[in-house]
């Protein structure tokens, strides 16, 4: 399993192989559909994004299951609240054993100190800020009072989850080389891989597997290209070899 630092100070990746950085979402309403992927996939993946829908369906026991399985846990809640029940949510997450867990950066800079606080607890996951979802671009983020480009606003809710002390940021492949420059210590996980020719489905800004590493990107989060494949091992065998061909290590 990939090691990860339990504190929000700088994030480290202990030579991770392609298998470590390829996290798979497990966009399913059942538990039973997810398992079922599972075991279809061969053993090929070792993280899975748990996200709402499949958190409100099958809740703690499937996070449990995954674990006592071996497999790294990626709980994708996006948490945004006000401040005090952001840090209750990252206690409670704390004792699922969750490796990474979402808030949402657009919460604000109290909010996210908050849940930095509740995340020095014993167990707790390494948490994530998510910026701009990769499904937005600049004319829905001017519908919703942004008048800046996607790029201008990930990185300012990047500086402010910094400033919070969490370093680990989502972001689309579009944004990963800015933000490997402007905060070189960030843990960077990027959803909106699409491998060349896949549908781009509700995904606006988004890039190739290799294009994103390249890019700088830790971590990828592939779902559709690989869970809606008639051989969903074998497109996360072809993902896999497509992120080696860019030089990882391991």
């Amino acid at each position: 399993m990939t090691e990860l630092k339990n504190s929000q100070g700088s994030p480290a990746l202990q030579r991770p192989s392609p298998r470590e950085r390829l996290i798979l979402a497990l966009d399913f309403p059942s538990a039973d559909q997810a398992f079922d992927l599972i075991q279809r996939l061969e053993g090929c993946c070792q993280w899975f994004k748990v996200g709402l829908e499949l958190y409100l369906s099958a809740g703690n026991h499937l996070v449990q299951a995954l674990k006592d399985l071996g497999f790294s846990v990626f709980l994708d809640l996006k948490l945004h609240d006000i401040p005090n029940t952001v840090a209750g949510a990252v206690r409670s997450v704390s004792k699922l054993g969750a490796d990474l867990l979402t808030v949402h950066a657009g919460g604000g800079l109290a909010m996210l100190q908050a849940a930095r606080e509740a995340a020095s607890c014993p167990n707790a996951p390494k948490l994530l800020a998510v910026t701009v979802l990769t499904s937005m671009d600049a004319s829905q983020l001017a519908a919703v009072g942004v008048s800046g480009s996607p790029a201008e606003q990930v990185l300012r809710l990047a500086n402010i989850a910094h400033t919070a002390g969490i370093t680990g940021l989502v972001c689309s492949p579009e944004e990963a080389a800015r933000m490997r420059r402007a905060l070189p210590g960030s843990l960077l996980v990027t959803p909106g891989i699409r491998p060349a020719g896949a549908d781009t489905g509700d995904q606006k800004r988004i890039a190739t597997p290799a294009a994103a590493l390249a890019a700088g990107a830790d971590y990828l989060v592939v779902g559709r290209p690989i869970t809606q494949a008639p051989d969903p091992a074998k497109a996360a065998q072809q993902i896999l070899l497509e992120m080696a061909s860019v030089g990882l290590p391991g």
